[in-house]
This record gives C-alpha cells, structure tokens and sequence, in this order.
C-alpha cells in the first residue's frame, strides 16, 4: 500500500475552533469546578486536541464569591505568596482571599492545573472570572454549560 486511509490531523492556531463558554460557581466545589474549567480551557474535551497548540475554549467564570470548600480548608487551607524584600513572606486563608478578592480563589485554583511552561502561562489568559452574575463578555455570545 502506498497511502494510508487514514491520517493523524494536529491542530494549530490556525485550524482551531475557539469558542466561549460560561460556568455558574454557585455552591460548586472549587477543586471539581477547577479542574473541569481546566479540561475545558485546554482543550481535552474536543477531538482535535493536540498537546502543544492552544486549542481549548474562553471559559468565563460568575458568581466566583459563592464557591464553596468542602472539610476545614476554609480555615486551614494557606495561600503563600512572598513580596520580593527580605522577610517578605505573606500567608492567607481562602476565607480572607474570598473577602478582598474572591475571584483569585478561583484562578489559583485553575492556574495550578494548567502547564507550567509558556503554553500554560498563554492558556491562562484565556480564564475570565467575576464575582457577580454579571460579566461584559455578552458580545461574543457564550453558551452556558453545567459541570
């Protein structure tokens, strides 16, 4: 035989079919809602995902404020971060995240299943999270799905 009837086909930004998509948090647990929004903004759930080529969906994210945590984490859980200055260390509890800026909750969450390399970082930028029901994304006409 000289041709194969068939044929592995590989994305690339070119061919791929982006499309928007919003996700309710509402009394969602946050690390099933993450890792599902992280699924989606990478693409696993198309047939034509390839490994190295955004071809995932712009996932937009309300009512991030109502996100729940199920046991202790609420309290127990500590988001780590450091200012750059000696000694600069910081330490945060969900419960205080949620209060100043509940949609990080959610990003950090996402953020730490994507890629840790530059594909990750540009996949990142596809995530749209907001506190309230609202979100100004209505021109591009996102469907709503259940996760």
């Amino acid at each position: 035989m000289d041709t194969l009837s068939y044929k592995t086909i590989s994305a690339n930004k070119n061919t791929v079919n982006k499309e928007w998509v919003v996700v309710d948090a509402q009394n969602a647990i946050l690390g099933r809602l993450a890792s599902e929004v992280a699924k989606i903004i990478r693409g696993k759930h198309k047939a034509s995902y390839t490994p190295h080529v955004d071809c995932g969906d712009n996932v937009i994210i309300i009512n991030a404020d109502k996100i729940k945590l199920t046991g202790k984490k609420m309290t127990d859980k500590i988001y780590v971060r450091h200012t750059g200055y000696p000694g600069g260390q910081r330490f945060q509890t969900p419960r205080e995240l949620l209060e100043k800026h509940p949609e990080r909750v959610i990003e950090k969450a996402v953020k730490g299943m994507l890629p840790k390399n530059r594909l990750g970082r540009r996949l990142f930028t596809n995530l749209f999270v907001y506190a309230a029901a609202e979100h100004p994304h209505s021109a591009q006409q996102p469907k709503e799905i259940q996760l």
